[in-house]
């Protein structure tokens, strides 16, 4: 295997990060609120989307689109944010996420007054571009103002809140939709509050040889492919074993025979609440033990495994927070070992793809577990395959991280 794939050191950080001055903390909170944005469109029409399909009922081809709805967004992200990275690498990041935040208000709120549900899925599709540039220049700020150990903080941050928003997200998308199945929409206005607190607050990044003569000590490096390319591929995978849970779990409930929502409810703000603690657990490692990626993917499949051969509520809550906790380490160790790869020319190409990769694998997860379910025999079967092969993973990237030991370590990373 390439060595692409292998983790970084956690030491290793670009000549300009060393020289990038602090910016304080509240960026930071802004940037976190931003970061949510894109998680909104992700869960809070699924309440809601029973009463969606009773409204368009006579619109032919409806049982497939109102789903739709739903996940085109992540779709319409993970294609466009590639592009979005490159926009950002060439426009500005600040100016980018501004007028990003005001586009994504406009598109997400445009149900609240469309009645065609063709017309309401171009606005999700619409959504989903301004989600590509939201997550990508939120990111890549992050990148540009923080260095070391304060950067994969603030990134570990950036997860547990993404997860926390996940569930008060849904649970606000239920309690509007009782009222209407349009309510939930407004909460996308929140982005006209934030787009002006983003550009009074956020400070223009300035590369790096503004501020220091660094081009004389560290010459730009290629944008490095082959590295890029193996983290993106463990980050779309690492993303199907992010969502399984949170998108799988009331199945699962119901196949044991639970179908309480609100045993359901407690169940999912317990993951949520085993993700947090992943991601804070992250920050609390030592440096060189946070890019251990064969043991966060071990980690994942014992989880998977203890939820496919669950035959009690239980055994497969035990299971689902093993493999939360388990996420919770794994999604940043993935986006801080993709930022360490990147110098600030090209940190918004190579985040516009890091987050192509995660977003594509929130898409593909309920079908690759749709596609298992069948000749698994059962959800819970095709949930414990995906561990069998998550172990697999593990142990080939097991197998890839003590290789290079015998001849040296690649150039670029130290041990």
């Amino acid at each position: 295997m390439p060595a692409s794939v292998l983790p970084p050191s956690p030491e290793h950080t670009h000549e300009h990060d060393r020289d990038t001055a602090p910016v304080g903390r509240l960026p930071a909170v802004v940037l976190m609120a931003g970061s949510c944005l894109p998680i909104l469109g992700a869960v809070l029409l699924a309440p809601v989307l029973p009463r969606i399909q009773d409204h368009f009922a006579d619109v032919p081809g409806s049982p497939a689109l109102v789903p739709v709805m739903l996940t085109v967004p992540a779709l319409s992200l993970a294609l466009l944010a590639p592009f979005a990275g490159m926009i950002v690498d060439r426009l500005g990041r600040k100016r980018l996420l501004v007028a990003a935040t005001v586009l994504y208000a406009l598109f997400g709120t445009a149900p609240l007054w469309l009645d065609s549900l063709h017309a309401i899925l171009v606005s999700r599709v619409l959504v989903g571009i301004a989600e590509a540039a939201i997550m990508t220049a939120c990111t890549t700020l992050i990148g540009d103002y923080y260095s070391g150990e304060l950067r994969d903080r603030y990134l570990a941050l950036q997860a547990m809140c993404a997860s926390v928003s996940a569930t008060v997200f849904f649970v606000l998308g239920g309690a509007l939709g009782a009222a209407d199945w349009r309510a939930p929409f407004w909460l996308y206005a929140v982005g006209l509050a934030l787009a002006p607190v983003m550009a009074r607050v956020l400070p223009a990044p300035l590369p790096p040889e503004r501020g220091a003569d660094t081009t004389a000590r560290a010459p730009r490096r290629a944008f490095p492919v082959r590295r890029m390319a193996g983290t993106c591929l463990l980050t779309v995978f690492g993303a199907v074993v992010f969502y399984t849970v949170p998108v799988e779990m009331a199945y699962l409930l119901d196949d044991l025979g639970t179908d309480s929502t609100g045993t359901i409810g407690a169940v999912t703000a317990g993951a949520s609440a085993a993700t947090v603690l992943g991601s804070v657990l992250f920050t609390r490692l030592a440096p060189h033990r946070r890019h251990r990626l064969p043991a966060l993917f071990a980690l994942c499949a014992a989880g998977f495994l203890l939820m496919g051969l669950a035959d009690s509520l239980p055994l497969l809550v035990a299971g689902a927070v093993v493999n939360c906790v388990g996420t919770g380490l794994l999604l940043p160790s993935l986006v801080t070992r993709a930022m360490s790869l990147l110098e600030f020319a090209d940190r918004g190409r190579g985040m516009g793809l890091w987050t192509a990769a995660f977003f594509l694998g929130e898409f593909l997860c309920p079908l690759v577990l749709l596609a298992g379910e069948e000749p698994a025999g059962s959800l819970a079967s095709a949930v414990a395959f995906l561990g069998v092969v998550t172990a697999a993973l593990a142990a080939a990237l097991f197998a890839v991280t003590r290789r290079p030991a015998l001849a040296g370590p690649p150039e670029g990373v130290r041990r």
